[in-house]
C-alpha cells in the first residue's frame, strides 16, 4: 500500500483506487489533480479532502446533506461529462456520487460553499468543483447561525 507524507496527518497509506481524480483540478489549484478522503471517528463528519501531490494542501469539507437535508444537485451537462456521469437522469447523492461542501472557517464563524459543491463520481472516482449558477445557493452558507440576544 502506497505512503504519502501530509503536513496535517502525517504519513498516510492508501490504495491507489481510492484516489480521487479531479481531471481539471480545483478553482485556485489547477495543477493539483490527485486527493483523496480522509475521514476519522474524532472529527465526524468532516472529510478532509488531502492532495496526494502536495503535502500542505488539504481542504475541510462537510457532506452536503449534513448541512442541508433537501439540497438539489445540479450540475452542466459539461460537468457531468467531465467525471462520466449519464445526462439522462437524475443523480442520487450518496448512490451515484458523494457530495461535498468545502468549508472556510473565518474568525466570525465556519461557512460551507454549498453554491459549488465537490462531486465524486462514486462508480469511477473522478471528481469536480461544480458551480450551480442558477441553484441559489451561497458560497458563505453559514454554518452557526449567530446567537440570539439574550433579554434580561
Amino acid at each position: 500500500m502506497p505512503s504519502v507524507q501530509t503536513n496535517y496527518f502525517g504519513v498516510i497509506s492508501c490504495e491507489p483506487e481510492a484516489a480521487l481524480e479531479f481531471p481539471r483540478g480545483l478553482p485556485g489549484f489547477e495543477e493539483r489533480r490527485l486527493f483523496v478522503a480522509l475521514r476519522f471517528a474524532d472529527s465526524q463528519p468532516l472529510v478532509f479532502l488531502q492532495s496526494l501531490e502536495c503535502p500542505g494542501l488539504c481542504f475541510i469539507t462537510l457532506p452536503i446533506l449534513a448541512i442541508d437535508p433537501g439540497y438539489r444537485l445540479g450540475m452542466s451537462e459539461e460537468d457531468r461529462d467531465l467525471v462520466g456521469l449519464p445526462l439522462v437522469r437524475p443523480l442520487q447523492i450518496g448512490v451515484d456520487v458523494l457530495c461535498l461542501a468545502v468549508l472556510s472557517i473565518r474568525e466570525d464563524g465556519p461557512t460551507a460553499n454549498l453554491l459549488a459543491p465537490v462531486i465524486v463520481n462514486l462508480s469511477n472516482h473522478k471528481a469536480v468543483q461544480a458551480v450551480a449558477t442558477q441553484s441559489g445557493y451561497s458560497h458563505q452558507h453559514v454554518l452557526v447561525p449567530e446567537e440570539a440576544p439574550v433579554c434580561s
